[in-house]
């Protein structure tokens, strides 16, 4: 059993973790602005903590193995220079907050390991170049938030924890994020590959996603940099045909990047440029993915 923190324990990801760590007996705290909310759905004790506003606090901390930290503004969002600062604040404010209340406990008495949360656009736009963990960042507005959020987290390597930082991929879940607001339309049988479909997407199952996250929190061989992503990415014109094969519908009718621009703004880029990142570091270290393959991975999700 381990005594683990949480951060961001009300999001899609946090839900799902929260679960996977009850299943198998450790005790959980989850940090939180709504404790009384975050109480009455995951039922573990749950403190208050404004991330913005002030270091995390000890009771949460001191004394625990492991701290898990999710929380940040989404970033599937138009990108309004007050959603940018939300996007931004959150990452680094929010994880030098949880930094200063690590590093006001006493020596001796930290969690092990802090496994962080980041992104796959830590590298910006690479069209097809395949990426490992050692490729270097790019120099858009997310890349940079992704290199400011882990040289904080990064910080815990000075109060003597283990520092991973997993760069996440798209999570193919039904329920949230980019595969729930594109089942719609190709349920309709009006789904189809965005802006001319060769940028790659990175993906990945829950499944793995918080595989990989347990993983990391126990073995002391990860650290640094890791790529939550599955080991084949697959081009948007693959992922639109695989989702049509899951869901029995065509999958033909492209979506102009313009459209996505109109909508969404600068933050469409994610979507029209795309990063073919690879879990090297996962595979060498012996992680065995559940879902290596986009058609299995979706018809798990879609079951």
């Amino acid at each position: 059993m381990m005594r683990v923190t949480v951060t961001g324990a009300t999001g899609l990801i946090g839900t799902k973790l929260l679960a996977a760590l009850h299943a198998r007996g450790d005790d959980v705290t989850v940090l939180s602005r709504d404790p009384q909310r975050a109480q009455a759905k995951s039922n573990v004790e749950a403190l208050r903590w404004d991330p913005l506003q002030e270091p995390a606090p000890s009771a949460a901390l001191q004394g625990r193995d492991a701290v898990l930290h999710l929380a940040g503004e989404n970033v599937a969002q138009r990108w309004s220079s007050s959603a940018k600062r939300a996007i931004k604040e959150s990452r680094e404010l929010g994880t030098g907050n949880l930094l200063a209340g690590l590093r006001a406990l006493p020596q001796g008495s930290r969690p092990a390991v802090l496994v962080s949360s980041s992104a796959i656009g830590y590298y910006g736009a690479h069209r097809e170049e395949p990426l490992d963990e050692e490729a270097p960042p790019g120099s858009d507005f997310l890349a940079q938030v992704c290199v400011e959020w882990e040289a904080h987290a990064r910080a815990a390597l000075e109060l003597d924890m283990r520092a991973v930082q997993i760069r996440t991929g798209v999570v193919l879940d039904r329920n949230g994020g980019a595969l729930a607001k594109m089942l719609p339309p190709f349920r309709l049988g009006v789904g189809g590959p965005v802006a001319g479909g060769r940028q790659y997407v990175s993906w990945i199952h829950p499944d793995d996603l918080l595989g990989i996250m347990l993983v990391a929190l126990a073995d002391e061989r990860w650290t640094g940099a890791v790529n939550g992503t599955a080991p084949e990415p697959v081009t948007n014109s693959e992922l639109a045909a695989a989702l049509g094969r899951a869901l029995h519908r065509p999958a033909l009718l492209p979506v102009p990047g313009a459209a996505l621009r109109l909508l969404y703004g600068e933050m469409a880029q994610i979507v029209t440029t795309g990063v073919r990142a690879l879990p090297a570091k996962p595979l060498m270290l012996g992680y065995q993915f559940h879902y290596p393959r986009i058609d299995e991975a979706l018809a798990a999700t879609l079951a």
